[in-house]
């Protein structure tokens, strides 16, 4: 048995620990649940993974009667050797065969359960509001697709495995070493109740200590973050070495809280190690054997089993830190899971219904992420067709969870928000985007082709649907000079830059086709060249559509139909450009702000330029398609 390293017990799984909300003592509800559809199977390998660690045992059973016949002296036993050696030959290849239909029969069902699994997180994530995602990023999706399922992988197919084993094994040696001796039997047994006394003892407070581990760990994660994406700031300002100063102070702090929990258990924790070593074992036993055998208590061939088989009965000690950090992991990976399974869907109708035409209303809609306070209360707003409504106002008012409302990444709280005359929350989910599209910051593309990538929101499209939109979207030029053109992969080989990203998705939108768009302020971070693209590309994407506009630029959107101000999440002005600036509220106040900052500098946001360009253009467009 290979011996651990000196640790203060299984550290690492401290996050997981908490996670999991449950010890190692019995399976908790969420991991019996998951193992549901493949429990029988489970049942079966564990049952096959016993009976080969128990024929594991039997050859050296075998071996120890073999060398009592040998040591008896009578050359008639030489006859009685060969059914011996034919049960241990037997029981080899037994515990051979079974030990690798275990193995086989707990892959093959993990197979099965990851294959369910990441079927029902696919189907379940793809009802889950899209505000849920795009609030909490992918790191949560990723996790549980991919780590958690990984680490029940761990956990059913090869821990459950040797658990079994190393605790199977132990006990059919002890009662065999008690049928020979039963006072040797008695030593053997004390190293491993001297490593479970240690073991505990070491493990004293370790609750605490894994707890302030995993805050060590987020507070080294957390100063990586910012090294990483502050460092180019820091090195601009000429201040290099303050950029990782954080970084440094974390990672030393980690050091020496480490350091310290080493030093308080290392003697228990190695002496937990050493007492249950194969060699340590084996040598006291020897040595009791010895004393044994010298005062005529036993025999020389009695003491061979113990020599064979006594190192085994300490074994489980000699890997319980490892094995409680793999069932700590599964059991966490279970609750994250399952925590994502009962992540509640988007609501479907019950009684669907479909919108006539494309005016959009809200009436005293509030909205609340947490239940208790209030982003948005009492908002009223009527979205005309084939008009720019602008919405406006300081930063943490209320504008992007407003604009996520129509395209139903959130529910309201109160209120109704409808299109065409239909309840959003009674539209499905396909007929739905049919009709409202949505030109965000932050772009997403697929590891696919540029022309899939293109072709989204309508798979069923023409190559030359696909070109004439991008030709629209300012981009058709860009994919033509890639390796492949339209088939080349994003994200392999090449890889868009943000304004060229933005103008594939404004491409996507096209194609699309939706009669209301949400923008939130799609050329926030483009460069000069880029920015003129874009607002190219919005003004095709914007004619005879319904806008709805983040803007944070007000210059941007001076010639929109309607500018609504929010502040605090409520609505306190609205109307035209003009009319506004002539009112001196709350508009007048921030584009004289704005005026006075400077073209680089927005709501205390810097900014590439402020050129008022997509909106207005944008709107002159819609209002031409009207027209025709």
């Amino acid at each position: 048995m290979k011996s651990q390293p000196s640790e203060p017990g299984p550290a690492p799984a401290a996050q997981d620990t908490e996670a999991g909300g449950a010890g190692t003592a019995g399976t908790p509800p969420p991991l019996r649940a998951l193992a549901e559809p493949v429990r029988g199977r489970l049942a079966l390998a564990v049952g096959l993974q016993a009976v080969a660690a128990l024929a594991g045992v039997v050859p050296f059973i075998a071996v120890s009667r073999i060398a009592g016949r040998l040591t008896a002296g009578s050359p008639a036993d030489g006859e009685a050797l060969w059914p011996l050696v034919a049960l241990a030959c037997a029981s080899g290849f037994v515990a051979l065969v079974c030990g690798t239909a275990a193995g086989a029969l707990a892959h093959l069902a993990d197979n099965d359960l990851q294959l369910a699994l990441r079927r029902r997180l696919a189907r379940h994530i793809g009802r889950l509001p899209l505000g849920r995602l795009t609030d909490r990023g992918t790191s949560e999706v990723k996790q549980a697709v991919q780590d958690d399922v990984s680490a029940l992988h761990t956990l059913f197919a090869h821990t459950l495995l040797d658990v079994v084993s190393v605790l199977t094994a132990p006990v059919l040696i002890l009662v065999y070493l008690f049928t020979v001796d039963w006072r040797l039997a008695l030593f053997s047994v004390v190293p491993l109740l001297l490593g479970v006394f240690l073991f505990s003892r070491a493990m004293a407070g370790a609750a605490a200590q894994m707890a302030e581990f995993g805050a060590a760990v987020g507070r080294i994660s957390a100063a990586a973050v910012e090294f990483a994406s502050g460092i180019a700031v820091f090195k601009s300002f000429g201040r290099g070495r303050k950029a990782h100063e954080r970084f440094v102070r974390a990672t030393e702090g980690f050091a020496d809280f480490f350091s310290g929990w080493v030093r308080s258990t290392l003697v228990t924790s190695t002496a937990a190690i050493l007492v249950v070593a194969p060699a340590v074992v084996l040598l006291l036993l020897t040595v009791m054997g010895a004393v044994f055998v010298t005062q005529d208590w036993m025999t020389g061939a009695e003491l061979v089993p113990f020599l064979l088989l006594g190192p085994a009965v300490a074994a489980p000690m000699g890997v319980v830190g490892p094995r409680i950090q793999q069932i700590r992991a599964g059991q966490a990976a279970a609750v994250r899971i399952t925590e994502l399974l009962d992540a509640p869907a988007l609501p479907e109708p019950a009684t669907p219904a479909l919108p006539v035409g494309h005016h959009i209303s809200l009436r005293g809609v509030s909205f609340s992420y947490d239940g208790h306070t209030d982003v948005l209360s009492g908002v009223d707003l009527d979205l005309v067709p084939g008009t720019v409504t602008a919405l406006v106002g300081p930063s943490g008012s209320g504008k992007s969870t407003l604009a996520s409302l129509l395209p139903r990444f959130h529910d309201v709280t109160a209120g109704t928000v409808t299109l065409g005359g239909a309840d959003l929350r009674d539209i499905p989910a396909t007929e739905l985007y049919r009709r409202v599209g949505f030109v965000l910051q932050d772009v997403r593309l697929l590891r696919a082709s540029v022309a899939d990538n293109i072709r989204l929101g309508r798979p069923d499209a023409t190559d030359e649907e696909g070109e004439r939109c991008a030709r629209a979207a300012r981009i058709h030029d860009r994919i033509t000079a890639l390796p492949d053109g339209y088939a080349t992969e994003v994200g392999t080989a090449v890889t868009l830059s943000g304004g060229e990203a933005q103008r594939l998705s404004i491409a996507r939108a096209l194609l699309a086709d939706a009669p209301v768009l949400v923008l939130d302020e799609a050329t926030a971070y483009a460069d000069p060249h880029s920015e003129a693209l874009i607002q190219d590309a919005l003004s095709a994407l914007a004619a005879g559509r319904t806008l709805l506009v983040i803007a944070h630029r007000l210059s941007t959107i001076r010639s929109a139909d309607r500018i609504v101000v929010l502040e605090d999440g409520r609505v306190t002005e609205q109307g035209r450009h003009d009319d506004l600036l002539a009112a001196g509220g709350r508009y007048a106040a921030l584009w004289e702000a704005q005026r006075t900052a400077g073209p680089d500098e927005t709501d205390g946001v810097p900014h590439q330029r402020s050129a008022p360009v997509g909106a207005d253009r944008a709107a002159d467009d819609i209002r031409e398609g009207s027209a025709r």
